[in-house]
């Protein structure tokens, strides 16, 4: 088997799973190919407010492209083409879901699992976490989606050192580096990523989205920056009835509760 990628629903908590547990969770062929009908089942549910990633049990979150592959499915131009097409359409499904996506941590989160903890909005990791992006060791190109997320947190020079070294690093330097937005005890990770996310989704959801999309427009150059959409997400939230009910709300001096419309 070429392991899985599973979905569960838990309230207004979304799971995307990594299930390669033999492989400490390296992602397959199969995997990459299942990666955006998943991202796009989670971000398509009204009731899911927040997505997390993670990645099966508790030895891995993903430990890297399965390299048992790459002699039959990475070698060769059209095969590595193939193959690049395969995972950009991965990243770019996780890049593009509306919701916030977190990632939780736990153990190894190498190469192709730190290019794919980088796609989510904000990551969280237990204090046993090993980082590293070794492409350098095995002389293969990396996606330009990667490479651009890893610049965008720590900077064009780290970024360089973290590839042209392929060292491993532990998460507290992940966390000094900007990489990771918060490290916990690893038996507690699970219990303060689901604290986090549950307080993230008692929040407006169409504001949420609006501030995902502003700023991935940000990111881009000035002049190639989509306006109009961004115009658009921030008049849906005027107009929307959850704007109503978080004006009641504070006027109430209640908890808001929001539906998403």
């Amino acid at each position: 088997m070429g392991g899985r990628i599973r979905v569960e629903k838990d309230g207004p908590l979304g799971w995307l799973i990594f299930d390669h547990a033999e492989r400490r969770n390296a992602i397959s062929s199969e995997m990459w190919a299942a990666i955006p009908d998943a991202a796009a089942e989670l971000d398509g549910d009204e009731d899911v407010r927040v997505i997390i990633l993670r990645g099966a049990g508790d030895v891995a979150f993903v430990s890297g492209a399965d390299i048992s592959e790459f002699a039959e499915k990475r070698t060769g131009a059209a095969n590595a083409i193939s193959y690049e097409g395969e995972t950009g359409r991965a990243f770019g499904a996780l890049m593009q879901i509306g919701k916030p996506v977190l990632a939780m941590i736990h153990g190894f989160c190498v190469g192709g699992g730190m290019a794919t903890a980088l796609a989510a909005d904000l990551r969280y990791s237990a204090d046993d976490g090993v980082f590293a992006i070794p492409a350098g060791r095995l002389g293969l190109g990396y996606h330009e989606s990667g490479l651009q997320a890893l610049v965008d947190l720590v900077g064009p020079a780290t970024a360089k050192e973290i590839f042209f070294t392929a060292r491993r690093f532990s998460s507290d330097e992940a966390l000094r580096l900007g990489i990771l937005t918060e490290v916990f005890p690893k038996a507690q990770l699970e219990e303060r990523v689901r604290e986090r996310a549950l307080a993230i989704a008692e929040n407006a959801p169409l504001t949420l989205r609006s501030v995902k999309r502003i700023v991935r427009e940000l990111g881009r150059d000035e002049n190639n920056r989509d306006r109009e959409a961004i115009a658009r997400s921030i008049t849906r939230c005027f107009e929307s009835e959850d704007y109503q009910e978080g004006v009641r709300a504070f006027m109430e001096k209640r908890k808001p509760k929001f539906h998403g419309r």
